[in-house]
Order: structure tokens, then sequence, then C-alpha cells
């Protein structure tokens, strides 16, 4: 059992009962050395667990206190650090923020040894090979839209550079290594349609919110490869039953 493992069982071991738990105890259940657990009471104290008790008497853990980062295993760790790095050379600038402060907040407040896997992940991201063509300038308003489901006004130029003027509810950003692309139901086409956000030139709100119906939308979205005609919330749409309301509207 690797170590890290070890001192989350000790805890967990812990929060489970109400009165002192002998180092005896806990050396059985975890098919190692009395040494041992006092060891790694030792340093869970030093990474200010609030652990109480002696050696002879047993430990207990303060109530009421709230260890939630001491949750995570090993693997967990190693997920944060990955998904933390890829959102910062995947996703837009304010993501990129974000994920930092994510793992500074992590970091700090992790047990020692958690922190050392932490610190020593080699799990690496290469940076986009061309930083502005994946993302363009819109990215984080258009993030705020899907999050928002707000209809947005979207200036858009094709690949030999001809731009036509869209209405587009945004659904969802996808986020590929040289591209990021925004999936909507595009008005002009009747149908759902994929968009890189570097060839975005504008983007702005209609005043209008869309009922994504639960994620019926963006289910529907995802499986697009298929005609329109076979997704009935496509049918609907195209129809023109626009579950849309204006901004603040209920």
């Amino acid at each position: 059992m690797r170590r890290a493992d070890r001192l989350l069982r000790i805890v967990q071991a812990l929060r489970r009962r109400r009165g002192p738990v002998t180092a005896q105890a806990l050396a059985e259940e975890l098919e190692v050395s009395r040494r041992t657990i006092y060891r790694d009471i030792l340093d869970l104290q030093t990474s200010l667990v609030p652990i109480e008790g002696e050696a002879g008497v047993g430990y207990v853990l303060r109530p009421g206190y709230d260890l939630p980062p001491m949750m995570f295993t090993v693997e967990e760790v190693e997920a944060i650090v990955l998904g933390a790095r890829l959102t910062r050379e995947r996703g837009d600038a304010g993501l990129a923020r974000a994920a930092d402060e994510v793992l500074v907040k992590v970091a700090t407040v992790l047990p020692r040894p958690l922190a050392e896997v932490m610190e020593r992940a080699a799990l690496l991201v290469p940076a986009r090979r061309d930083e502005g063509a994946a993302f363009g300038p819109h990215v984080e308003a258009l993030r705020r839209a899907v999050r928002e489901r707000t209809e947005l006004r979207i200036g858009y130029a094709d690949a030999a550079g001809r731009t036509t003027q869209r209405t587009v509810w945004p659904l969802a950003l996808l986020f590929f290594s040289d591209a990021t692309l925004l999936g909507t139901w595009c008005g002009l086409r009747a149908d759902f349609r994929f968009f890189r956000t570097d060839r975005i030139a504008d983007a702005q709100p209609t005043g209008w919110r869309f009922d994504a119906r639960n994620g019926a939308l963006l289910d529907a979205l995802m499986a697009s490869e298929c005609p329109p005609s076979e997704a009935g919330v496509v049918q609907d749409t195209a129809r023109g039953h626009s579950p849309v309301r204006r901004l603040g509207e209920t």
C-alpha cells in the first residue's frame, strides 16, 4: 500500500469511530506495524491534521473537522494535476488562471506526502503550437454564453474568408489540440453547426435566452452525424417551436 493511501485510510478509520482508536487496532486494520502507525500519526499531526491522543491510550480526530483534501487518493491527486494542466494549455486565458489557482489551493491544504505526489507528478501537456489560432478573441465570452444559455449573433469567416452573420444557440465548447470549436444550433442553417472560435470575428448577445431542454439539445448536437430529421428535438426546433425567452424572463 502506498504511504499516501495509508495516511488517508488512517484518517478515514478515525473519522468512522467516536472514541479513541489504539495504534494496535489501526495496525491490524492496515496490516502494518504499530511503529509505522506511530510514525504516520506524527506525520499527520505535523501536517496539521487535528489528531489528538498518545501511544498506549489511543487517537481521535477532533469532532467537526472537515478535511476534504484527505479524501483524495494518489490517483485522484494525479487526475487533478492532469486536468488542471490540460485546462491551462487547452482552455482560454480565464480558465488557465483558474487552473493555476486550483493547483495552488489544493497544494496548500494537502498533507505533505500527497503534496509531494502533486509536486512530482510527471503528467505533462505540450503547449499549443499556435496559441492565437487555437482560440480567437471571444472564447471567454462564448464560454459565458454556453453557461448562461444566451443566444448570440456572430460574424463567422469560412476557410475562404467569406463572412456570414449567424444567430446561434451556443451549446458547448470543444477543446482540441490545435483548434477550439463552438457547437451550436444555427438559425441560418436550421441545423447543428460547429464553428472554429478563431474564425468568429464578432459575438454579441441578442438579449434572448434559449431552453437547452435539460441537456437534450447538447445530446442531439453530439449525435449530429445523423440526419437532423432523425432527432425529434431538432424537428421541433426546425418547425419554429423555439423555446427562447428574453433575458430576465421566466
